[in-house]
């Protein structure tokens, strides 16, 4: 499981220096309906014929690797990057806490 922090200290190409960002996890947007390879694709698939272009099987990976965006806080200039591979992935304020009480 990988804990990341909400903020972090990072280079902003607008500003030329290094600035606090903030770190969200990045998620693909909606499909558009008119981009020209999914019309193409519909044009294709269109009349008799059944299925037209090869559907993909041979899934290999369990794991997808983790894309972030990182905005910084002064010039909102928005940044994109990769970590590696991970099952669990979370966002968390600091690392783990401490329990207050031992348990041995």
């Amino acid at each position: 499981m990988v804990n990341y922090p909400k903020a972090k200290k990072s280079f902003c190409m607008e500003c030329v220096t290094y600035k606090v960002h903030k770190v969200v996890q990045y998620k693909t947007g909606k499909s558009r309906l008119t981009a020209q390879g999914k019309r193409r694709y519909d044009a294709k698939q269109k009349g008799f014929g059944g299925q037209t272009k090869p559907v993909f099987h041979k899934k290999a990976k369990t794991t997808k690797k983790i894309s972030l965006k990182l905005q910084c806080a002064k010039c909102k200039r928005v940044k994109l990057t990769a970590i590696k591979r991970a099952k669990h992935f979370e966002l968390a304020d600091q690392g783990r806490k401490k329990s207050k009480d031992p348990t041995w």
